[in-house]
């Protein structure tokens, strides 16, 4: 990671930002705000992703800085350039949509050359701007065909060809690969991350889809309630989520009540419902000992035995399922006073469970994460 962008994952501000979002906020009925004092910058040729569910504010954020929507309070700065009141088309910015918003009636020529229209340009250098743009998606053979002559995934590249061709300094995709076939998607992430990074383009990417975001994005902005919960880079983001809401909607968490004990050689001491005493990584609690979250991954708790490293929390429970699933085993333990817990057990290192027999487990303190909120 360079240092703006490392930078940016702690402070979200950086001195070579395309885009900046201060004290941002939108309301739609003069009450309720679905987006609150929001602070953002994105730096150029980053790609940049806001997830969350639906409703969180990453849609409306996105269509603030397109120009669909206008901030109730604060501003939109736009490659130094204040664009809150700013029409859409006066942006330069590419702009890919969840349904693609083709034109059926046009060649994917006709569609991709359609913003060139507005911006006055016209004949042999149209032609070459179009040419140009189906070559980056690799349908420069398929330019007189239409769309509903073409694969979901194909319409997918015109889109991704007419948002680019005008040369835009910033391109915004919400969801646009949400109407795909798992395989196909999971391609089309691969090629728009490719296309971004060969281009040095900056985009701006709005999902729900946790693995998405972690496979495509430089940083990922978590949003929750209208405010952006963490945003940092997906490592970061998976393994040190530092609330209860990113390490339960970042993939598959362990999350478990407990309460602050101390501090011991740097690690937090806590302890569980039942009465154990574990270690594990975060902050002091600012807002007292108890009500507390230790979270844990799945990947993360192994068998305990005699390749379990020194230093590891180790404790036991009662198998309630187990399940292969080919390179792993997947077994439910009932731990600490109640809890039900989800080890992911490499088939390497697994072996027969039966429902109802006491399997003694293990974690590592630095992978165990202490959560307030």
């Amino acid at each position: 990671m360079n240092t703006v962008q490392s930078d940016m994952v702690t402070t979200g501000k950086t001195n070579d930002a395309l885009v900046s979002f201060t004290a941002v906020k939108k309301s739609y009925d003069g009450i309720q705000y679905v987006v609150k004092d929001l602070n953002l910058d994105v730096a150029r040729g980053e790609f940049l992703t806001m997830l969350g569910p639906s409703g969180s504010g990453k849609t409306t954020t996105l269509m603030m800085l397109g120009g669909f929507e206008r901030p109730t309070l604060g501003h939109i700065m736009l490659d130094g350039k204040p664009v809150e009141k700013l029409p859409p088309e006066k942006r330069n910015i590419g702009f890919v949509f969840q349904n693609y918003a083709l034109f059926p009636h046009m060649t994917v020529a006709e569609n991709v050359a359609f913003p060139l229209r507005y911006r006055g340009v016209k004949g042999n250098e149209a032609q070459e701007k179009v040419k140009r743009a189906l070559g980056r998606v690799s349908l420069e053979a398929l330019g007189d065909r239409k769309p509903g002559q073409m694969s979901g995934g194909q319409q997918q590249r015109v889109a991704l060809a007419r948002a680019l061709v005008f040369e835009p300094s910033l391109v915004l995709m919400d969801e646009p690969l949400g109407a795909l076939d798992k395989q196909l998607r999971e391609r089309m992430q691969i090629e728009i991350k490719h296309l971004q990074t060969s281009l040095g383009i900056t985009m701006v990417y709005v999902t729900h889809d946790q693995s998405e975001a972690l496979t495509m994005s430089d940083r990922i902005a978590v949003f929750h309630d209208g405010r952006i919960q963490q945003l940092a880079d997906p490592k970061t983001l998976y393994n040190a989520p530092e609330n209860r809401f990113v390490a339960g909607f970042i993939g598959e968490n362990n999350t478990m009540p407990c309460s602050f004990v101390g501090r011991e050689a740097g690690q937090a001491v806590v302890r569980m419902a039942d009465g154990a005493i574990l270690k594990a990584g975060g902050a002091d609690p600012a807002g007292g000992k108890d009500g507390l979250t230790l979270s844990v991954r799945p990947e993360n708790i192994m068998l305990a035995g005699e390749q379990v490293p020194p230093g590891a929390n180790l404790f036991s429970g009662t198998a309630t399922d187990v399940f292969f699933l080919g390179d792993h085993m997947r077994l439910s333990v009932e731990a600490f006073g109640g809890q039900i817990l989800t080890a992911r057990i490499p088939i390497a290192s697994a072996r027969a469970f039966t429902a109802g027999e006491t399997v003694h487990l293990a974690c590592m303190p630095a992978a165990c994460r202490l959560l307030e909120g």
